[in-house]
């Protein structure tokens, strides 16, 4: 039984009417959800607070870790614009600077530009001394603040203890384990197989493109592709990738050719994987 294969992690029942209509279901999500709440009752999530901001102005990134110890796998990154929430992740078993650094420029390839400021935690590849040169006034790991600058995006930074003024992203995160990993992991654990990065690259693009930027956004009451039409003109825009640590970035960043804004590199991430 699929929610046997699933336990304990719980599904969202979108995930379970997915599923079941690509076997052929022809019922309403209402008696599913009414025979799933049967079987086990809801978990509110704990409420986010968040900040609107204009189109283009604004994307929360984060690393949300997938599994720690042996065979790490995180999210390593996770991009929300702020204004259409349209969505970008890519994998990796690290959470090393360059794998940071290589994921920002998929992120701008996807975009087809970049935001004027993002939104990060306390990553230490980000930020080396909080208020160092007065309040708000932070030192950036050098590197970064260089990559920062050559792509002309104002790196900004959570107050302590307060990660939830990331919200956009956090949310995400949730929405990004219950309808993607946790379906796919249980999959492949069925099969005796274990979710790797190169195996969630390749099927995350379509994943992202065809439901994760599809679906109506919980919050704006509208898709975050359709959003996104109104936001991309507000970006800046898509200059070359950053050749500061060019030994660990592979060439192929540097080849990939993306029509303004063409949201179809998503497949391209997937083959590149």
């Amino acid at each position: 039984m699929r929610i046997a294969e699933a336990a304990p992690r719980r599904l969202p029942t979108t995930v379970y009417l997915r599923e079941l209509r690509e076997r052929g279901y022809e019922g309403g999500i209402r008696i599913l959800k009414d025979w799933l709440a049967e079987q086990h009752p809801a978990v509110p999530a704990p409420p986010i607070v968040q900040f609107e901001t204009p189109p283009g102005r604004q994307a929360q990134a984060d690393w949300t870790a997938i599994r720690r110890g042996r065979n790490k796998l995180s999210a390593s990154h996770v991009g929300t614009l702020g204004f259409s929430r349209l969505s970008f992740v890519w994998f990796a078993d690290n959470e090393r600077f360059d794998t940071l650094i290589e994921a920002h420029e998929r992120f701008f390839d996807a975009l087809g530009g970049v935001p004027h400021t993002i939104l990060y935690d306390n990553m230490k590849t980000v930020l080396i001394d909080r208020d160092a040169y007065g309040p708000g006034q932070h030192r950036f790991n050098e590197g970064f603040r260089d990559f920062a600058k050559h792509h002309g995006f104002g790196p900004r930074m959570c107050a302590p203890y307060r990660a939830q003024t990331k919200g956009k992203v956090e949310r995400f995160n949730r929405y990004l384990k219950e309808s993607f990993v946790w379906p796919l992991e249980s999959r492949l654990t069925g099969q005796g197989l274990i979710l790797d990065a190169a195996t969630a690259n390749a099927r995350v693009g379509a994943w992202l493109r065809d439901v994760a930027n599809l679906r109506i956004h919980a919050e704006t009451k509208e898709r975050p592709v359709d959003r996104f039409d109104m936001e991309k003109a507000q970006l800046l825009p898509r200059g070359p990738a950053w050749t500061g640590i060019a030994p660990t970035v592979p060439a192929i960043l540097h080849d990939i050719h993306v029509a303004q804004h063409d949201l179809t590199i998503y497949d391209a991430i997937g083959r590149l994987a």
